[in-house]
């Protein structure tokens, strides 16, 4: 194994096929609409939620692991003990994946630059950064490729394996602050009028309405819908791991109980594949992407999440609580949520045009 010399571009070959590989995996298939229950496959072996996603995480682990191992990188012990670490932690296996990455960019990085990995300097991880942004990486996602490779250093100096000295000065990367992007109404109308799909309108509508990430709605339950209280209840948050409840409006409740009349009742989960147990965020998002095209609206860069920041900022410009926005979206902090009120803020637009108004008038310096 020692003798097999991979190049610096192998490794990214790898890398790809790696998530390539987990894409394949999740493409799933939508059922037709069926006539009848009858009509259906056979259900699914029912399996927790729980237990599909630690079975993820551990093909997650091994298969980095692995890959660590093969491509006979510098430290890849140290590597391959720090993934472990990760998942004693109970990481998601997203985070897994991404934090796999980074190590292995960056161990790639010094073996390409034959550089002894246990005098690991801030030089290297500022030519780590350079070398990510030369690959024309977004700002944000160069710095969460930083922050894992932070992550992994924190760990070996834990371990005394590198010097302390290398996390004084940590190089921040200065992010721009964008925006959250909301559909326009009128887009909406066009959106939906084009499902004519029952289970695809529910599906859309559920996450127009509730503001649930798109995890969160395909790891429901029949049995987590309560229509007649018109709430949903969450037991895992998808990137807090905190659960809560999220309320239905009256369209949403009417196209989930036109899917609950058709679907095939002996599946456990609210939506369904006819591969595995449940649907693929892939397989939603290019539904979406779909309708957006059906509709017209392919060119306006609206995307799936698109839905939950129209959710927010609707509910903010019809007088909702911003700390109550907060617990519906399922946010730890306040401050994450006060950027929705940076696109609704009504007083702000008010108080210009009633400015406005007055320097038109010449009630300032006279009108020009």
């Amino acid at each position: 194994m020692a003798d097999h010399i991979f190049s610096f571009q192998t490794t990214y070959n790898l890398t790809d096929n790696f998530f390539q590989g987990f894409q394949n995996t999740s493409e799933l298939f939508f059922h037709p609409e069926p006539d009848s229950p009858e009509a259906s496959p056979p259900p699914q072996p029912v399996e927790t939620v729980r237990n599909r996603k630690e079975k993820q995480r551990r093909q997650t682990l091994d298969r980095v692991v692995q890959m660590i191992n093969v491509e006979d990188l510098p430290g890849r012990e140290h590597a391959a003990s720090y993934m472990q670490y990760k998942f004693r932690r109970n990481c998601k296996s997203c985070t897994l994946a991404s934090s796999g990455t980074a190590v292995r960019f960056f161990l790639a990085m010094l073996k390409a630059d034959g550089r002894d990995f246990s005098s690991i300097t801030r030089q290297d991880i500022e030519a780590f950064i350079e070398q990510e942004q030369d690959r024309g990486l977004a700002v944000r996602s160069v710095r969460n490729r930083t922050q894992a490779l932070y992550g992994f250093i924190g760990y070996l100096v834990e371990n005394d394996v590198i010097d302390p000295d290398i996390l004084t000065r940590r190089i921040r990367m200065k992010m721009p602050v964008s925006l959250p992007r909301a559909i326009d109404p009128e887009d909406i109308r066009v959106l939906l009028s084009v499902m004519d799909h029952t289970r695809d309108r529910a599906l859309f509508l559920l996450l127009l309405r509730t503001g649930m990430r798109v995890g969160e709605l395909l790891d429901l339950r029949v049995a987590d819908v309560n229509l007649p209280d018109k709430k949903i209840l969450i037991y895992m948050g998808e990137k807090n791991y905190r659960g809560r409840v999220v309320y239905l409006g009256e369209d949403a409740v009417e196209a989930t109980e036109a899917w609950l009349a058709i679907r095939d009742s002996r599946e456990d989960m609210l939506f369904y594949s006819s591969q595995l147990p449940s649907l693929s965020y892939a397989a939603v998002r290019n539904r979406f992407k779909n309708y957006l095209e059906k509709g017209g609206l392919s060119g306006k860069g609206y995307t799936i999440h698109c839905l939950r920041h129209t959710f927010a900022s609707e509910l903010l410009n019809a007088g909702l609580r911003l700390e109550v926005l907060q617990q519906l979206l399922g946010h730890s902090s306040l401050e994450v949520t006060r950027q929705y009120a940076r696109l609704t803020d009504k007083t702000r637009e008010e108080e210009y045009f009633r400015a406005m108004a007055l320097i038109e008038r010449g009630g300032i310096h006279g009108r020009y």
